[in-house]
């Protein structure tokens, strides 16, 4: 997964993206929500790999994997 998802300040502002491309990782989430399928993406994005896009799916499991959700109740 190292070798496709890279995140460098000057690109996209430092957003995780496909190597090689301007795709971000949070453009595939945002499109596989809104319904669209993997072979949907590949196809209207030739410059993606079924590795780079699975790669996407990955690197954002990963990232979710320990994240911690809080419940703050604020006094009223």
């Amino acid at each position: 997964m190292e070798d496709w998802i890279v995140a460098r300040p000057g690109l996209l502002g430092g957003k995780p993206c496909i190597k090689g491309t301007r795709i971000s990782v949070e453009f595939i989430l945002e499109l596989l929500a809104s319904g669209a399928t993997p072979e949907q993406i590949l196809e209207a994005h030739p410059q993606i790999t079924s590795q780079g896009l699975s790669a996407a799916l990955q690197y954002a499991a990963r990232s979710l994997k320990n994240e911690v959700v809080w419940d703050v109740k604020i006094p009223a």
